[in-house]
């Protein structure tokens, strides 16, 4: 990572290089050459392939550095940053939506002031609220409380004969929890598999706008299929009862999972399992309220994935980028 410092204090186990003449190498073209997915398998070709395990010093001085002229350098950097600021201001734009998201869910569903048949805040404006003993709370008249496995149905995954050739490398997207992201979307995965492997295992080809969540690895994370995909058994596919929409089964999932964290008081999970969603008591508002919540947020959600899009796109480019450096010519 390029870092600018006054002074900083560095552990011994990280080499540090400082660029001794900025009129010739510029450190972030050098950063640039250290980013590329070539620099890691040859790196790990002289850690690997020696006694130590490690990089030291004379490694890097057995690599080779293509050097081109000082100008073609902040070329290469600024067409480079260009696109490294725009996938920064998009994910900074993609956070905001997703606030945005939430908050009109919060909103509607847990403050319950989604609009009443005049169009005011529900609560705010004299809506009939009714206690409800198991939440020890009031809640609107004619919604429900139920278990979440009640609200929602999940459905698990399986994985192909990773020894079978034929299953993968094909087509279809294969997540697993290393794919679901940190985002509203999940677009890319690491793995494809064929339909041959699809029809000889236990999981199933999920229609875009699925919920997903995972169950182990990284437990709890949430994000929504961009497009068609199957998964492992890792993961849970999460999917609305009765019509409702992917909208409002992804919040209602998100708060689901929130309120398994904070009663697990910091601890980590090791695995989710069915239980533990049956387990989540939560408010089912009536099915118009949920409609009218997925024709509203739909553009956010939809603006949301476009911009998913687009970043992917742009890192497709960023790495374009990176691969080229290797073919400058000193």
């Amino acid at each position: 990572m390029l870092q600018k410092f006054d002074e900083a204090i560095i552990s011994q186990a990280y080499p540090v290089f400082e660029v001794k003449d900025e009129n010739i190498l510029l450190p972030e073209f050098l950063m640039m050459w250290f980013s590329r997915p070539e620099f890691d398998r040859e790196a790990c070709f002289y850690a690997v392939g020696g006694v130590r395990g490690s990089l030291e010093w004379d490694d890097f001085c057995n690599m080779k550095l293509p050097i081109p002229s000082i100008e073609t350098q902040r070329a290469i950097v600024a067409e480079y940053n260009s696109v490294k600021n725009r996938i920064a201001l998009n994910n900074q734009l993609i956070q905001k939506l997703e606030e945005t998201a939430q908050a009109i869910y919060k909103q509607w569903f847990v403050d319950f002031e989604f609009p009443d048949k005049n169009g005011k805040p529900y609560k705010s404006s004299g809506g009939k609220m009714v206690f409800n003993e198991e939440l020890e709370k009031e809640i609107p008249e004619g919604w429900e409380v139920k278990p979440f496995t009640e609200i929602v149905k999940l459905s698990g995954g399986g994985t192909p004969d990773t020894n079978n050739g034929e299953y993968w490398n094909g087509d279809i997207p294969f997540f697993t929890p290393a794919d679901v992201v940190d985002s509203f979307y999940s677009i890319q995965t690491e793995k494809n598999v064929t339909e041959k492997g699809l029809k000889n295992s236990n999981t199933k080809l999920y229609p875009k706008d699925t919920v997903f969540v995972t169950a182990r690895g990284t437990v709890g994370a949430i994000s929504i299929s961009g497009c068609e995909m199957t998964m492992n058994q890792s993961c849970y596919a999460i999917t609305g009862k009765n019509g409702m929409n992917q909208f409002f089964t992804h919040q209602i999932s998100l708060s689901a999972i929130e309120k398994l964290k904070k009663e697990a008081l910091g601890a980590v999970f090791a695995a989710l399992v069915t239980k533990d969603f049956d387990s989540q008591i939560l408010v089912e508002p009536d099915e118009d309220s949920i409609k009218l919540f997925g024709e509203k947020i739909e553009i956010v959600y939809d603006y949301i994935l476009t911009i998913v899009k687009e970043n992917q796109k742009l890192s497709e480019l960023k790495g374009l980028l990176l691969s080229k450096l290797a073919k400058l010519e000193n």
